[in-house]
């Protein structure tokens, strides 16, 4: 199933160079994963605070591209670094349902946007990423499967917030898109959970 994240190594080169200079200056891995969970909660709030103001849904777009490519900082620096650890591996998945959720959550301020779609997407975020983090739990890796990933969804919100900032677009037009977002999310849950499965019966010795 297509995903942006198929396109990480790519983005992954383009930042090799900064990686290393921030390693070489001492920073860590955790310390970016939980500066980009800080950073999401205070752009959320700061949203939710003056949602009146819809110009300033432009910076969820702005601070969705800087985070995914603090996502994949903290991610090299555990890999190629050796700074992996299993505080880092809890980080990692906490501090990223955190941002997702600060950042989805003030769509709900919006004068007629449903209220109970935009905590449907939060919801089937989180599940589809816990369904991801299951994987090892039952024998096969972490799964990251499309179609509606982290990084697709960072991308569709974007572009929702983009549209919302220029007055381009109406509270059905909005609720449209979220509900868009939650059957794919749904889709997503499920095709993770198919795929772990179809990766343990593949990697299982046959009799």
């Amino acid at each position: 199933m297509l995903s942006i994240y198929q396109l990480k190594p790519r983005f992954q080169n383009l930042l090799r160079p900064l990686v290393q200079r921030l390693y070489d200056n001492g920073t860590t891995a955790n310390q970016i994963t939980v500066l980009a969970a800080v950073i999401s909660l205070l752009v959320g709030g700061l949203i939710a605070l003056f949602a009146s103001h819809a110009w300033l849904f432009a910076l969820i777009p702005l601070w969705m591209i800087l985070r995914m490519a603090l996502n994949a900082i903290d991610g090299m620096l555990a890999r190629e670094f050796g700074q992996q650890s299993r505080l880092g591996a809890y980080l990692n998945e906490l501090c990223d349902v955190v941002a997702d959720s600060a950042l989805i959550l003030p769509f709900a301020l919006l004068p007629e946007v449903n209220l109970l779609l935009v905590l449907a997407v939060v919801l089937l975020a989180l599940f589809s990423e816990y369904a991801g983090v299951l994987g090892p739990m039952v024998g096969a890796s972490r799964r990251y499967d499309g179609p509606m990933g982290k990084s697709d969804r960072a991308f569709v919100l974007g572009v929702l917030a983009t549209g919302i900032a220029l007055g381009w677009l109406s509270a059905p037009w909005i609720n449209g898109v979220l509900a868009l977002v939650a059957a794919l999310l749904v889709y997503t849950l499920i095709n993770r959970v198919r795929k772990g499965l179809e990766e343990v019966q593949n990697n299982a010795p046959s009799a």
